[in-house]
């Protein structure tokens, strides 16, 4: 490995999640490097600004980022941290992803404070969630529920929960975790019935294309069992053009030295799914996403997918 880092500076999104993930990777990183001073960037990101719009309107999970790509471009950070779900399956030119963390809970969480699960609500309830993936499974389910879009951090969407302007949201379970919010979730939705997204639950470390010293210092926080789940899903979606404006769904899991992955493709009002699975080695992750893909669309993905308005 080339000699010890000096000083490293993380790009950051403000809000709370964010920074606590950043500060986790500044503290494996202190640890790893004691010599090393690490340093947050906290940025807004035009993401975290447009909240009146969907993601989909306004341009993708690329918003939340390119703000910290500049920075890193610039010189002025030299790594950012991302949950690996925001980060788009085509990585622009000149980027790299370094590292992927261990994942924590891939699962979706049932938020309410007045009933225990999804097939608790009433018909009508409103509910609140910024994923067209989890919109279009909840629709199939649950075609008789009030679906809307909800924006916004972690903190602002508990707080319109906590108005009353919902009846329950859906929520990733890691960041509730990791924010020590565990107590929020009424329940799990198993798998079976909300497929996670890609990435789910993992931290993506990026960087500029090029930098070996970085692609070194950062291998150490690299999760292979985690980091070859991530490669087979986020080839999966790549493969069938994946990005916010379509109801994708793709989760990968180890056993051993096999790979599993399944995954979803949907349309908005779930009336239309196709889903498939796949099974192999783990030594070609990629591999394996791509034949999830394949069967996905033996099922009539790209049907599915051409109905979606561009």
């Amino acid at each position: 490995m080339s000699a010890q880092p000096k000083r490293l500076v993380i790009a950051t999104r403000q809000s709370r999640l964010a920074l606590w993930q950043s500060e986790h990777v500044k503290a494996r990183l202190e640890g790893l490097y004691p010599g090393c001073r690490v340093e947050l960037m906290p940025m807004s990101t035009q993401g975290d600004r447009v909240l009146d719009r969907s993601l989909a309107a306004i341009g993708g999970k690329g918003l939340f980022i390119k703000e910290l790509e500049t920075a890193i471009e610039r010189g002025e950070a030299d790594l950012a941290v991302h949950s690996c779900k925001d980060v788009p399956v085509d990585m622009p030119p000149g980027f790299d992803i370094a590292a992927i963390g261990e994942r924590e809970d891939p699962r979706d969480a049932f938020v309410s404070g007045r009933y225990a699960s999804l097939a608790a609500l009433p018909a009508g309830a409103r509910v609140g969630t910024a994923s067209l993936r989890r919109e279009a499974q909840i629709r199939a389910r649950r075609p008789d529920l009030d679906v809307q879009s909800l924006r916004g951090n972690l903190d602002t969407r508990l707080g319109r929960l906590d108005r009353g302007e919902f009846d329950a949201i859906i929520l990733a379970a890691a960041g509730l975790r990791r924010l020590g919010l565990a107590e929020r979730i009424a329940g799990f939705i198993d798998p079976e019935d909300s497929l996670p997204a890609v990435g789910q639950g993992a931290l993506a470390l990026e960087i500029k294309s090029g930098r070996d010293d970085l692609m070194a210092w950062l291998a150490p926080l690299d999760h292979a069992a985690t980091a070859q789940c991530v490669r087979a899903e986020r080839a999966a979606s790549r493969s069938l053009g994946g990005s916010c404006q379509m109801p994708l769904a793709v989760h990968a899991t180890l056993a051993g030295s096999r790979l599993q992955i399944k995954g979803l493709v949907a349309s908005r009002d779930g009336t239309r799914i196709a889903r498939a699975e796949a099974a192999g080695d783990r030594a070609d992750p990629e591999a394996l996403g791509l034949a999830l893909a394949v069967a996905l669309r033996a099922q009539g993905a790209d049907d599915i997918l051409a109905a979606i308005p561009a």
